[in-house]
């Protein structure tokens, strides 16, 4: 009588199914951390244009005045080392200012990171296949960086159509093509489960890095006054407008003293 028992599998493909089943979880995982530093650094990148848009544009133009100022008063003392310098350090303070805020379009102000729920998981789903860290070979790895960078764009974007048609792109690809070999597939996973953690500790420290900057800090306290019923930037821009408006008065004042001598 033929037993009707399937033959048992070899140790190999025994390993290879446990590293895969490890692989799909720390991909799962991967896919998770990706999502959340990408959406951490779009939600800080769309803060900094409302930002700089608004309360940074109005530092600049109080840095520009305490500039002009300085410039008076050196002039008018010409023999005043203290003053030149003063001067000078202030110029420079008003043009790295400018600099921070030049090319903001007045319009980012209103634009705000707001990723629904079906991009999120568009997004989850195409990392989760395209992560540069899943290349077995260097060209392979500046292929997903490519396609990853494109990914982010577009996610940071809000750009549905665009991450779905980067996803249908990638599932085409032939670099989704597995090899033949049974020892090769397993010496591929087991190196891919190593490149996932690798990025999942290095995501860690972009995320904390993230956090402790002062532009995610200044963020945080935004939120936690509107939870509070305070719009901070617009206490910020209050106080910035009567700054400048005394600033104004001095500069005409100084400016006034300075051509009666």
């Amino acid at each position: 009588m033929t037993s009707s028992l399937r033959p048992a599998p070899a140790p190999e493909e025994e390993e290879l199914a446990c590293k895969r089943d490890e692989l799909s979880k720390l991909q799962e995982e991967l896919c998770r951390r990706e999502l959340e530093i990408a959406t951490l650094n779009a939600e800080v990148h769309s803060f900094g244009q409302r930002y700089y848009a608004t309360v940074g544009r109005r530092y600049a133009e109080l840095d520009n005045l305490n500039a002009l100022i300085a410039a008076v008063h050196a002039r008018r003392h010409p023999g005043d080392r203290a003053a030149q310098d003063a001067a000078f350090e202030a110029r420079r303070a008003a043009d790295d200012a400018e600099a921070a805020t030049r090319g903001m379009d007045a319009s980012a102000a209103d634009h705000a990171f707001t990723p629904t729920e079906r991009l999120k998981k568009l997004y989850r789903d195409a990392a989760k296949g395209i992560h540069p860290d899943l290349a077995t070979d260097e060209a392979g790895r500046r292929l997903r960086e490519r396609a990853m960078q494109r990914l982010n764009q577009a996610f940071e974007d809000c750009d549905e159509a665009a991450v779905a048609e980067i996803l249908r792109e990638w599932q085409s690809s032939p670099d989704q093509v597995d090899g033949d070999d049974v020892g090769a597939e397993l010496v591929r996973t087991i190196r891919r489960i190593s490149q996932a953690r690798k990025r999942i500790e290095k995501i860690t420290s972009e995320i904390a890095e993230v956090g402790s900057s002062e532009l995610f800090q200044l963020k945080t306290r935004v939120e936690e006054a509107q939870k509070q019923g305070r719009d901070l930037l617009a206490e910020m821009i209050a106080t910035l407008d009567r700054d400048i408006q005394t600033a104004k008065h001095n500069l005409n004042a100084i400016e006034k003293e300075a051509r009666h001598e």
